[in-house]
């Protein structure tokens, strides 16, 4: 039996609890008066040239190719005619609606598609035991680095002249037309996405607790309903952050839409009709600014109506990180 101690007990560090963390120096800084000034500062500059497109697209065509917008100020006159012309004037080719409606039809498919993708392979890499596993991660995360621009050619050769191995064609020809174009640009836009979306995915997935996926097995629950009722709601900040940034992609690419799709009007979309217009009608300011504003209204509606889910996503995941 060891003799009772009769010494003091040893003093507690009281210097290093008083410490304050680097965590807390970074947050106390970046909350003084200082860095909010800064922000204000930053926040203010970023916004004026959206401000001075916004004043643009609403001033009448002699003012806004004679004065500046900030003009606007000392002589204000507002017109919805450009909206009117760019939206519903001219030819239907000219008609920037029809191409609205065509960047919903490619966004929103290639977002379904990346996402569901990306949650189900993350999930099966980070919970699911079988040969080469880590290989497979390993391989999607090494695709990241690969330039979009290298992987155009052999993907369009693909979609072409099919896929030939030896003299047994594997693939046929994707002969598409009129409305099945965009299969093109769907597959093209999920194949560019996936390797960052698995990426993130995973790093939220494999973060969940063990002992509730063994939980879950125990109770004799599969892999299937394990993902659909005790993943899927705790990843619900990830699936939304990954949704707002494929949708931004999607809605905001030009290059793939294309080369994928045309450039006809019933497949392509805003950005290829914008592009268009600043090259064959770039004096034409006020029709411009209006096409380029309502190519922005619908991702500003995006993250302003999900940015809560997207910063908590994006804190999670650097929590855990």
């Amino acid at each position: 039996m060891s003799p009772p101690r009769t010494g003091p007990d040893p003093a507690p560090d009281r210097t290093a609890a008083a410490r304050p963390s680097a965590a807390a120096r970074v947050r106390r800084r970046l909350s003084g008066t200082g860095a909010s000034a800064a922000a204000i500062i930053i926040a203010v500059l970023w916004t004026l040239p959206t401000a001075g497109l916004l004043i643009s697209s609403f001033r009448p065509e002699d003012q806004i190719k004679g004065t500046g917008w900030w003009t606007f100020f000392s002589d204000p006159s507002l017109t919805l005619r450009n909206y009117e012309e760019v939206l519903f004037g001219g030819t239907s080719t000219r008609q920037l609606a029809s191409y609205f409606v065509n960047s919903f039809v490619i966004a929103l498919p290639t977002m379904v598609f990346v996402v569901a993708i990306a949650a189900l392979t993350a999930y099966a890499l980070a919970w699911m035991n079988f040969p080469g596993r880590d290989w497979i991660f390993i391989g999607i995360f090494a695709l990241q680095i690969v330039p979009l621009q290298m992987s155009l050619v052999p993907l369009l050769s693909l979609f072409s002249d099919g896929l030939t191995i030896g003299t047994t064609q594997v693939l046929p020809a994707w002969d598409l037309q009129g409305a099945f174009q965009f299969t093109r640009v769907w597959v093209a836009h999920t194949i560019f996405g996936l390797p960052l979306g698995v990426f993130l995915m995973h790093n939220f997935i494999v973060q969940l607790p063990k002992s509730l996926i063994e939980a879950a097995r125990a109770d004799g629950a599969g892999h299937g309903v394990i993902f659909r009722r005790v993943v899927l709601p705790l990843i619900v900040p990830a699936l939304v952050s990954l949704s707002i940034l494929q949708f931004l992609w999607g809605w905001n690419d030009l290059l793939v839409a294309l080369i994928f799709a045309g450039g006809s009007v019933e497949v392509a979309p805003l950005t290829v009709r914008l592009a268009e217009m600043a090259g064959t009608r770039g004096e034409e300011w006020q029709r411009l600014t209006a096409g380029a504003f309502v190519s922005m209204v619908v991702p500003l509606i995006v993250f302003f109506s999900l940015q809560r889910y997207f910063v908590r996503g994006l804190l999670a995941g650097s929590m855990k990180g």
